[in-house]
């Protein structure tokens, strides 16, 4: 009886592997076809991206310390003036918050005005990459 299905086990195994080996994956180009506009979209997103690099643009610094008090000052920064984007930059040892992304250093100061109010200490800054 145990030598029946051994007998069975090796037939199914034996099968198996023979059929398996027929067995081949589907070879297929895919052609993707896309529209002319979409490249020229690309590039005009490259372009803007080179030319928003950090260097070209004023921030407004109104914080340098540590991480914990860094993270209120932002949160308390984007609720003042919510039309102001903020990051926090880390450069060794202190942790900076730096509010706005400005084009020209006239517009930099107009919004200094209006955020030493708030931020004694705020400064006018022009990040090197």
């Amino acid at each position: 009886m145990r030598i029946l299905r051994l007998g069975k086990l090796f037939f199914y195994s034996f099968t198996l592997c023979i059929s398996s080996s027929y067995i081949m994956a589907q070879d297929r180009n895919i052609n993707i076809k896309q529209d002319a506009k979409f490249e020229q979209l690309l590039n005009e997103k490259r372009k803007i991206n080179a030319s928003n690099s950090v260097n070209e643009s004023y921030k407004i610094q109104i914080f340098s310390g540590n991480s914990e008090t860094a993270k209120k000052k932002l949160k308390e920064c984007q609720q003042d003036f919510q039309n102001l984007d903020g990051t926090i930059v880390f450069n060794t040892p202190n942790y900076k918050v730096w509010i706005g992304n400005f084009k020209t250093k006239i517009e930099a100061e107009r919004h200094l005005i209006d955020v030493k109010k708030k931020y004694l200490n705020a400064f006018l800054i022009k990040p090197q990459k």
